[in-house]
């Protein structure tokens, strides 16, 4: 095996002034990077409106409302909530599933939706699913205007309640000052 020298290559060696330039150059592009920072996106389930009357109002906090749901003393469990404005006010109405805090067990889940006026305490306006429907709550989603869920029930007492047998996917839409439930359709090939 024939051994051959490298010449010796001069600039293969770095000296501070290297070391320093490549740290300038390095931040400046990650000033200039955040200086480019794109606009936050707006999620799908919201409805972006320009009033030049300051920031858009804030969803309601579903850990602020007194829900119409008797839990025997116990807490109740915010679940799942989604926003998005759903009766084309431009202000955004908060979709809360909530049921009682249990310890083990399927409880029956409530789904309300829940606004808030300028000032005023976030309250319940309409209850989508009531508890005593024994209904629990999958999925759950907004957008473009419409409220879709995936429910979950019994055919029968006979059914353990940690098993639903029963699948529902439905959509509520606001349509003349009331939500309106239709069944969902799923995609084709699904």
């Amino acid at each position: 095996m024939q051994t051959s020298e490298l010449p010796d290559l001069a600039h293969t060696d770095t000296r501070p002034l290297h070391w320093l330039a490549t740290a300038a150059a390095l931040a400046a592009v990650v000033a200039v990077a955040g200086m480019l920072q794109p606009e936050p996106a707006a999620s799908a389930s919201t409805h972006r409106t320009t009033t030049g009357q300051g920031p858009a109002p804030a969803a309601p906090d579903p850990r602020r409302v007194t829900y119409p749901l008797d839990c025997g003393g116990q807490e109740h469990t915010v679940a799942r909530q989604a926003t998005g404005d759903l009766d084309g006010d431009g202000r955004p109405e908060t979709v809360a599933v909530v049921h009682c805090a249990a310890g083990s067990g399927t409880p029956p889940s409530g789904v309300y939706v829940l606004t808030q006026g300028s000032g005023a305490a976030p309250r319940v306006v309409a209850t989508l699913v009531d508890p005593a429907q024994r209904m629990s709550v999958g999925d759950l989603e907004v957008r473009d205007g419409a409220v879709s869920a995936t429910l979950f029930g019994y055919s029968s007492l006979d059914v353990p309640r940690c098993c639903p047998d029963e699948r529902e996917d439905v959509t509520w839409r606001w349509q003349g000052g009331a939500f309106v439930r239709s069944a969902r359709t799923a995609p084709a090939g699904a």
